[in-house]
């Protein structure tokens, strides 16, 4: 599915997180929004889940060419992942994932056995099979990300959004990770966009690459492009290359 943002802005008791952004992501492209903390990638990325919602005429967001700024997050078949994982301590791994399908109305909801049986397909898709019956406490860092992962894709969404999803992680265990939602993304082809404010993530991960600062895209392009011909004196600074 592809995504389309048009001319979005947002303000917070005056404060502008965004002001006339645009952008657009093709269907199965890997996009990471990149910037410092501030400059408007987490009110973006929400902004298109559903999350939240432009000011009144603060512009308009696609999927698929048809229009649903308005919509809500489940209208939208979007899947969204936190920083610090956002899974439910009380509950299981099986009942984590399970919990979406089992909020459905009951004329949506598949049968029991069709949910265990699609728990342990995601389980298995994001290797960690059989872990159904552990608790969140149990799993280290890395397996809870890949557990809010496996919650997210369980209500079957067109797009998968990231806020930081990494962040709370160490380095060893972010770089892991890292190659591995590349490779996941590349076998399942869902159209994904991450928030990170680290370079080496964005640049690693990504198909292409938004920078964000102030709530306005500072150049947007592939990793490639940005590195090799940054657009102003923010993404110079920000990418280090004004360094003495």
């Amino acid at each position: 599915m592809s995504i389309r943002v048009e001319n979005i802005s947002k303000v917070f008791e005056r404060f502008p997180a965004l002001n006339g952004v645009s952008l657009e992501v093709k269907e199965g492209d890997l996009l990471a929004l990149l910037g410092p903390s501030g400059s408007g990638k987490t009110t973006l990325l929400r902004i298109i889940a559903g999350l939240e919602f432009p000011g009144r005429d603060g512009g308009k967001v696609f999927l698929d060419g048809r229009e649903v700024t308005w919509e809500s997050a489940y209208a939208r078949r979007a899947g969204f992942v936190f920083q610090h994982y956002a899974l439910f301590n009380h509950m299981t791994v099986g009942e984590n994932i399970a919990f979406g399908l089992r909020v459905r109305p009951r004329n949506t909801r598949p049968p029991e056995a069709q949910i265990r049986r699609k728990v342990s397909e995601l389980l298995t898709m994001v290797q960690l099979p059989g872990l159904e019956d552990r608790f969140p406490t149990q799993l280290s860092g890395g397996q809870r990300q890949r557990i809010a992962l496996a919650r997210a894709l369980a209500v079957e969404p067109k797009i998968l959004l990231l806020d930081e999803p990494f962040g709370a992680l160490d380095a060893k265990v972010r770089k892991e990770l890292r190659k591995w939602l590349r490779e996941f993304h590349d076998r399942t082809g869902l159209t994904t966009i991450f928030v990170t404010h680290d370079q080496d993530e964005a640049f690693e991960l990504a198909d292409h690459v938004v920078i964000l600062h102030e709530g306005k895209i500072q150049q947007s392009g592939t990793p490639k492009e940005i590195t090799s011909s940054p657009a102003n004196t923010f993404v110079s600074d920000f990418l280090g290359f004004n360094d003495s």
